[in-house]
């Protein structure tokens, strides 16, 4: 029988795929490169496969790597989350979730809802991180969260969607623009304007840019920004319009020399879905916490 492969091991090899070399994975982990070297090379001989396939430019993983590198990146998490766990268990605590999401819900939905929860569950330890919604999945494929929240318009495989909370796109314009007296606007109607856009890979950008290529024609982007706040204050300054969740910005649009002009296209109506892994089951924590997201808060 086979030597079971040890964590350090395991770490090497995600390390070095995730990094495209033997050096940079090694450099990594703190450890030597002849360690690292030699702990991939030991597996290899053990079990009579290939993990990667080496080269003076780096490494290229093969499928055989492929897979041990994304069950290893399971087991890690998994081996990391039991850490956390007894760490919390031994400190009296009933729990711990991690929780990614996206900027929307996490400005519209989740202080309220998780304040509920946190009251009324002092012993569950939520860490909570913000995320694009593009990214979230991989995530908890990964093992890396237990539940994401995510504006993602088609369902992925190996993941659970439940509709959380919807949310409508707006357009932002300066107070002294001409669109700022409209009643209602159309995509179409705007390609002339430059946009003041959030950085690609953000779901509300993959929209914008996808309703223009639908109808052949593109976006003409300004600049890019990190944050609906860093939008909103660059389109305050007649740098360009915005497009952004009305529900997000309803601070700003208090603050600022801005206004929200509906738009009549029907991808900005947008539903936010709640994510777990499938096929796994969430702890008696992450049950709780997902059933009182879902619940309808009290008006």
């Amino acid at each position: 029988m086979s030597e079971p492969i040890d964590l350090i091991t395991l770490r090497v090899i995600v390390a070095v795929a995730d990094s495209g070399s033997i050096s940079a994975g090694s450099d990594r982990m703190n450890l030597a490169l002849g360690a690292a070297s030699a702990r991939i090379s030991a597996l290899e001989a053990t079990l009579g496969i290939r993990i990667f396939e080496r080269s003076s430019r780096g490494v290229t993983v093969t499928p055989t790597g492929h897979m041990l590198a994304q069950r290893g990146r399971e087991l890690l998490a998994d081996a990391d989350r039991l850490t956390i766990d007894l760490r919390d268990y031994s400190l009296g605590l009933q729990g711990h979730i991690r929780v990614l999401a996206n900027a929307s819900a996490i400005l519209e939905v989740l202080p309220e809802r998780l304040e509920r929860f946190m009251h009324s569950h002092p012993l569950i330890r939520i860490d909570l991180e913000e995320h694009s919604s593009p990214e979230i999945p991989l995530a908890l494929l990964d093992g890396r969260a237990d539940l994401g929240i995510v504006d993602i318009a088609h369902p992925l495989q190996g993941l659970r969607f439940q509709d959380l909370f919807s949310d409508q796109l707006v357009l932002i314009v300066p107070r002294a623009h001409r669109l700022a007296q409209v009643q209602q606007a159309a995509l179409h109607e705007l390609l002339d304007e430059d946009f003041v856009c959030l950085m690609d890979g953000n779901a509300i950008s993959g929209r914008l840019m996808s309703a223009a290529a639908l109808i052949g024609q593109t976006i003409k982007i300004r600049m890019q920004m990190r944050s609906f706040d860093a939008v909103c204050r660059m389109v305050a300054s007649g740098l360009g319009l915005g497009v952004l969740p009305l529900q997000a910005v309803t601070p700003q649009l208090a603050h600022l020399p801005i206004v929200a002009v509906p738009l009549s296209d029907p991808w900005t109506v947008r539903t936010h879905r709640l994510v777990t892994r499938e096929g796994v089951n969430p702890s008696a924590a992450a049950r709780s916490l997902i059933e009182a997201l879902l619940q309808t808060p009290p008006r």
